[in-house]
Parts: structure tokens; sequence; C-alpha cells
């Protein structure tokens, strides 16, 4: 027999009805020379202080730093029984071979390796490495079974991960706890997380607002503008000169411009998306992708690839398809499969995509979380297949008074992939906005242009934006990354995977809030998090 182990039930399900073991048991399913089972997640934690020193369970300031030695696991109480039955399958004389199906990363390696390790498995151990739950898949995977052997890399950095975070946390906690006289939490993600909220806060706080007013010159169809200026005596100086004047025509420039599309999204920038277009928190958009993922609708979710690799290149056309029917879209008449086809790109996984099971009626019977998580990643791939977005854009400098004018315009060419750009298509945001024409009449250069009206607007320098979950997700993501060397694996503040984990828990502990306001929602340091 074979021993399959996967991270959840329902994984488990799906695999088992591939390969035939339909015979339930109570943990288990069996049938076809298969037994399959599963983790629930994490059946182990990392051990408590206790457990290594009686001594260290009362929490004292001489005993820090905490340094185990070896650090280890232990099984935790509320799933010992689901470990105890993977145990006596796994050790069971009729096993021969047990596969790990967990999720296919860092983490799905530490659950199913803690596991083999307590359970002091010695048989022979394979890895199911897909990105994807449809049927196709899990069977090519079965049939392509990988050596577990070659993802003790990925064991030991997620072992590494699972210790420093211990060392930061317990003795980090403990030693804030005791300094301070108040219950303290510290992470190693967590605590420069909290760091970016307030500094962002202190910014705002400490921020002076400078007015200034600048002068504008209507001519009749397109308008003009000048620098900021930061009297106001001189802006009405300068409009009241211009009133009833004559502009000359200086520079006039026009260049056409493109912009290619942008490519698939990875986890955390659908994440970010996700939470401007639809208010969602980084942690709903991963629950209801975790979701598609087990309903065999979406690739896997936790990726930092925006790449499909290259032997995909020949079925892109067919992923197109299924994503214009899931929007309700025609695709691009042209699809552009290379662009998003790079294997030096791919990691672990590839870019979201729908899958091929996708049905518009099944996608049409999703809660609606998940219908429109599928719909921002299907629109993502109709994008960044299509061509490139193209305009031309014209500027021209008048002067008057003896002062500089700017008047810009712009006019479309072609749509190319913004055809799919969701703002645009709702006719709302500032990405519609920005893409409709302005067009500038034609000019030449020493033209006289007589001035219609004049305008002087008053404005003000504003402060920095308090962080939404989208921006802090960019600057988690980029924190740092200056400093690090280019060969390093990742960048930033946590991975894909966990971001919306360390989110949640600063929420929960009480260190940061969620505060609504108009159409947004933003996070902001709470009493305790400012300590």
């Amino acid at each position: 027999m074979n021993l399959i182990i996967a991270e959840k039930p329902s994984v488990a399900k799906s695999i088992a009805l591939v390969i035939g073991a339909t015979e339930t048991h109570k943990g288990y399913l069996e049938g076809n020379g298969w037994l399959v089972s599963w983790c629930y997640g994490h059946l182990t934690e990392a051990a408590q202080p206790e457990d290594y020193n009686p001594s260290w369970k009362k929490r004292r300031l001489e005993d820090l730093p905490l340094l185990p030695n070896p650090f280890v696991f232990r099984v935790s109480e509320d799933t010992a029984d689901q470990f105890e039955l993977l145990k006596r399958l796994m050790n069971d004389p009729h096993t021969n071979i047990v596969i790990n199906a967990c999720d296919a990363g860092r983490e799905g390696e530490l659950i199913f390796r803690n596991v083999y390790v307590l359970a002091q498995c010695k048989k022979p151990m394979k890895r199911l490495w897909i990105s994807s739950m449809e049927d196709a898949a899990i069977r090519e995977g079965i049939q392509t079974l990988r050596n577990g052997a070659d993802y003790d890399g990925l064991y030991r950095s997620a072992f590494c991960r699972a210790e420093a975070d211990w060392l930061f946390g317990i003795n980090g906690s403990r030693f804030f706890t005791k300094t301070y006289d108040a219950k303290l939490s510290v992470g190693r993600v967590m605590s420069p997380t909290l760091a970016l909220l307030v500094q962002r806060e202190a910014e705002i706080d400490n921020f002076v607002s400078t007015p200034f007013w600048t002068v504008t010159l209507e001519f009749g169809g397109f308008p003009a503008s000048s620098t900021r200026m930061n009297q106001q005596q001189d802006a009405m100086i300068l409009a009241a000169s211009c009133k009833d004047a004559t502009a000359t025509v200086q520079t006039v420039a026009q260049k056409e411009r493109s912009e290619k599309a942008p490519a698939l999204y990875d986890l955390t920038t659908l994440q970010r998306e996700a939470n401007r277009i639809l208010g969602y928190s980084a942690q709903q958009t991963l629950d209801y992708l975790q979701a598609l993922y087990e309903k065999k609708l979406c690739s896997y979710p936790r990726t930092d690839s925006r790449y499909l690799t290259d032997d995909m290149e020949a079925s892109v056309e067919k992923y197109v398809a299924v994503a214009g029917a899931i929007c309700g879209l025609w695709p691009p008449s042209t699809v552009n499969a290379k662009q998003v086809c790079n294997s030096k790109k791919v990691s672990d996984h590839h870019a979201l995509i729908p899958t091929l099971s996708a049905a518009p009626n099944a996608v049409e019977a999703l809660p609606l979380g998940e219908r429109e998580v599928l719909k921002l990643v299907s629109l993502a791939l109709l994008r960044a297949v299509s061509a490139p977005y193209r305009f031309s854009e014209n500027v021209a400098t008048v002067t008057c008074a003896g002062s500089s004018f700017t008047a810009k315009g712009k006019t479309v060419l072609d749509l190319g992939w913004r055809t799919y750009d969701r703002k645009l298509e709702n006719e709302e945001g500032s990405e519609a906005e920005k893409n409709k024409e302005s067009v500038l009449p034609e000019l030449a250069e020493g033209q006289s242009l007589p001035v219609q009206s004049v305008t002087v607007k008053a404005g003000k320098t504003t402060p920095p934006k308090h962080y939404t979950e989208d921006t802090l997700l960019a600057a988690m993501e980029t924190a740092g990354a200056k400093d690090m060397p280019e060969d390093a694996e990742r960048k930033g503040l946590g991975t894909p995977a966990t971001r919306a984990g360390i989110l949640e828990k600063l929420i929960s502990i009480g260190y940061v809030e969620r505060e609504k306001s108009k159409k947004l929602t933003f996070l902001l340091p709470a009493t305790a998090g400012r300590l």
C-alpha cells in the first residue's frame, strides 16, 4: 500500500476520488492499493519554553536569551488523535511508500516533515507537487512523483524560519513584557510591520501643510497652467497681467507612447488589487483563493510568480478562452502567449490563472467573494496576453506676461490591454479619468492665442495617506529591498503566504485597528500598538 498525506480533508478527498480510494474509514480513505489521509493543517507546533526546561516557564529577565538546542516541535493537543492515526498508518508494515501531498510550498513541506519526524517514520518518502487540483493535474502528479529528498532544502528553510520566529518572538516578548511591565507581543515580521504603521502615523501627525496657488489660462478649448507659487499675491498679479492679453506658443511636442500589458497576478498583487477594487482584506482574498483552488477552479494560491512556464505556452489560448467566458468578454483577437511565459521567472508555482474546469455555470454558482476574485484573476489573464496600450501625448508651452504655462493633451491610439481594465469598463475611478482623451488643437510655434479667461486656483500640500491593506502590502513587499543582497531568495517583510496572517494577528492582539472612511478601510496603530 502507498500512503498519501494531504494537508486538508477536502484535498485528500479530491485526490482519493481520482486514484480510486473510495472506501471511507475514520480519518482516512482506502482503495485500489492506496491509503489517503490528512493533517488538518498543522498537527504540530513549536515546543514551549517549559518543554525544554521547567524553570523557563516563569518569565525572568535573567534567563534571557532562551536558546534551545536542538529546536524541536511537539504534537498539538487538539490534533493528537489524527497524529496517532497517521503515525500508525505510516509505520504499518503494509505501507511501502509515504507520499507528501501537503500544499506544494515551504509551509506544506514543514507540516508533513514534522509529522514524518515525530512519527519516527523510516519509509521511503515521495513528493506530490502540483499547481492545480484538476483531475488531470492530480493524475499527472501521481505518475511523476518526485523524491522527497529533493525538497530537503525547502524543509530546512521552513524549519529555520520557524526557529527564527520562536527565538525572536519568545525572547523579544518576554524582554519587553518584563521591562515595561505590560503584556507585549513581539514578532520577527509582525514588529517591523507595526513599525511601518506607527512611522506613517507619526509622519501624518507631524505634517505641516503648505498653501500654494496656480494660474490657469483658458484659450477656448484647452487650458494651460502655471507652476505653483508660494504667495497668493504673486498669483493675483500674474492673473491680472494675463487678463485680456495674448499668449504666444513657445514649443509644441508630440510623442507616441505605449504601455505594455501588466503581468499576471501573484498572491500579493491580487490581494492588493482585491483590497483596492473590492474592499477585501488580504486574508479574505487568500481564503477565497484557497476555496477556488480546492474546487478546481483556480491554480495554486500561495505563489510569488507572475508568469507561466514555457511549456504552458501552447495551452495559453485555452486558458484565455475560459477567462473570457468567466468574465462574459471576448478574448483579444491576438493572444500574445509568449509575453506571459517565462520559466526563469517562475519559482515554486506559476502565476494565478483560472483552470480549464472553470466553466461559467460553475462560476455563477459560487459565493460572491469567490466569484469576484476569480473574475479578477481572469481579467488579469485577458489583459496580460493583450496588445500594448498606445497613445499620443502632446505638450505645448505658452508664454504670457513673461511667465510660462503648460498645456497637455492625449489621444488614445489603441486601448490594447486597457480594453479589459475593470475600472475603465465600469467608467469609474481614476484610471477611467486617466484614459479619457484630452485633445489639443493644432498649434504652431510662434502662434498667438488670445486669453479668454484667467483663473487663480488655491491648493495646499497634503500629508502622506494612512495605509490601506493595498499600500501596506506594497510597503511590506519592498521593505529593506535596497539593503538586501541581489541574490537573496526573497526581499521585504514576510512572504506572499504569510503577510495576510501577520496583518490579522496585529489586529487580533489589539495593536492595529481597521477604520473605514468612505470607500476605503485604513489600518491604524491602536494605542497599544504605539507603546
